[in-house]
């Protein structure tokens, strides 16, 4: 056998041609060293047919109908005239916002994923889902993630067997690699594209620590998202979630969640659980040129542990303050995302070993995976009454609380959730939100801000700390 003809036999085994190489023709050789019209059928039509025809079928389109409730006073979104003036803001008026996007089906049972931003409505919100046979259900959510933007849905009152797609692991993906999307852009209908994995372990695009994208140039649009990013296997790799764009439309820079955080949160759901990230008690931040200068470190990578809390698992484990996490499980990590990543699809109950560089010497450690732990039953309370914050639900800011919520503390109070339709949602307040001062008291715990509430008065006056910016509140008592 010729060099060339070896050649061609590869190209062949890519492409998925069955040809020996004493069937190579002096006219194939001649097409394939100098890009000429192909010779023969078998060169001719080679198709991701197969592929599609394959995985389409576990690809729905997502409709949700969410009924929302505006006036026709232009004051009626003003939290305080809301509050004080109620009807006089104008007749309430029943409105009804569509918005549509792409689901993916995990199970014969109809489990299906997608983004958590695809379902979010608010209000009165109903969703359904049409197959590519044009067979249609509705559907309810059983469980979301804002953070991960992850939602996994079940259709609701059908019997049968689903077509479904099978999870392939993100982390066997090399750049390069051939792979398909599939969607509903635009609402046009399913539609295909397909391109090559561009980037892997993309942090610098997600609002959550623990976000890391596969990065792809096949074609994602407006109403992809949710859809399924498929390999040549016809399994599923990821969950199109975003695009770069400036001008609303596809410019060949995508963004995926990877299949393996996306099978955690399915078998979490499928199971009646809730996806739980291990706490390691520290503080990881990413590396800069000015830290790594201070290190007396060569390479801008990894991420640095700048805070241990007492007794966490960090600190047992070895670990200290100025460490450099490098890789996870042989795996390497070049920010505090990836370190938070490969924990969380690692899972609790499970050791990672991190590749640590040390007074700029590699050393390892065995990091325990345990759940955080949780408030006692004097650190978090719901509140209720005749005061702005009626609704919500605050905590003392515990270490696992800050990690939790990325916050830069461990001492005062935080707003960990808010119910809808309350006073405290009417009012803005969000999960995050550190209750600084109540009226003239400073808040350091749960029980001081119950009793800052407690009182009524003519006048509340609440200061609220939300990332870099101190907001007042003042609303008549």
């Amino acid at each position: 056998m010729t060099m060339k003809n070896l050649v061609l036999v590869c190209a062949a085994a890519v492409l998925g041609l069955s040809v020996a190489p004493k069937l190579f023709s002096p006219a194939e050789v001649s097409f394939a060293q100098e890009k000429l019209p192909p010779p023969s059928r078998e060169a001719a039509q080679y198709s991701f047919s197969p592929i599609v025809k394959k995985a389409a079928p576990a690809v729905v389109n997502v409709y949700v109908r969410t009924r929302v409730q505006t006036f026709d006073s232009p004051f009626a979104n003003d939290p305080f005239f809301r509050q004080f003036f109620g009807r006089a803001l104008g007749r309430p008026s029943e409105r009804v916002m569509s918005s549509l996007g792409s689901g993916v089906i995990v199970s014969p049972e109809g489990l299906i994923v997608t983004n958590t931003h695809v379902i979010k409505g608010g209000g009165d919100t109903a969703i359904r889902v049409a197959l590519a046979d044009k067979r249609e259900f509705d559907a309810k959510v059983i469980a979301q993630d804002e953070k991960a933007d992850i939602a996994v849905l079940k259709i609701d009152g059908a019997e049968g067997s689903f077509p479904y797609l099978r999870f392939d692991d993100s982390d066997s993906l090399e750049v390069g690699d051939l792979v398909l999307a599939i969607g509903n852009p635009f609402g046009v209908g399913q539609t295909v594209t397909s391109g090559i994995v561009s980037a892997l372990s993309r942090t610098e695009v997600g609002q959550s620590d623990s976000q890391v994208f596969i990065q792809t140039d096949a074609a994602i649009n407006p109403g992809n998202s949710g859809g399924a990013l498929v390999d040549m296997s016809g399994r599923l790799v990821g969950i199109n979630t975003m695009i770069y764009s400036q001008s609303g439309g596809s410019v060949g820079i995508g963004f995926a969640i990877p299949s393996n955080l996306v099978r955690l949160y399915a078998d979490s759901a499928a199971g009646g659980r809730k996806v739980e990230r291990p706490w390691i008690g520290a503080k990881l931040e990413a590396m800069s040129h000015d830290i790594a200068q201070g290190l007396g470190l060569n390479r801008v990578s990894g991420a640095v542990v700048t805070r241990l809390y007492d007794k966490g698992p960090a600190a047992d484990a070895g670990l200290e303050a100025g460490d450099v996490i490098t890789a996870v499980d042989g795996v390497e990590v070049v920010d505090a995302r990836g370190v938070y990543y490969r924990l969380t699809t690692k899972g609790i109950g499970q050791s990672a070993r991190l590749t640590v560089l040390r007074s700029n010497k590699p050393v390892d450690v065995n990091l325990p995976l345990v759940g955080a732990p949780k408030p006692g039953k004097d650190d978090a309370k719901n509140l209720s009454g005749n005061h702005p914050l009626d609704g919500a639900r605050i905590s003392n800011i515990l270490p696992s609380v800050a990690d939790e919520l990325g916050l830069d503390q461990s001492e005062g109070v935080v707003v960990t959730s808010v119910r809808d339709g309350s006073t405290a949602q009417t009012f803005g307040f969000k999960p995050g939100d550190i209750i600084a001062a109540i009226g003239a008291d400073q808040i350091a715990n749960v029980d001081e801000a119950e009793k800052a509430l407690s009182t009524r008065k003519r006048l509340w006056q609440i200061s609220v700390k939300r990332g870099e910016r101190v907001l007042q509140l003042q609303v008549p008592g």
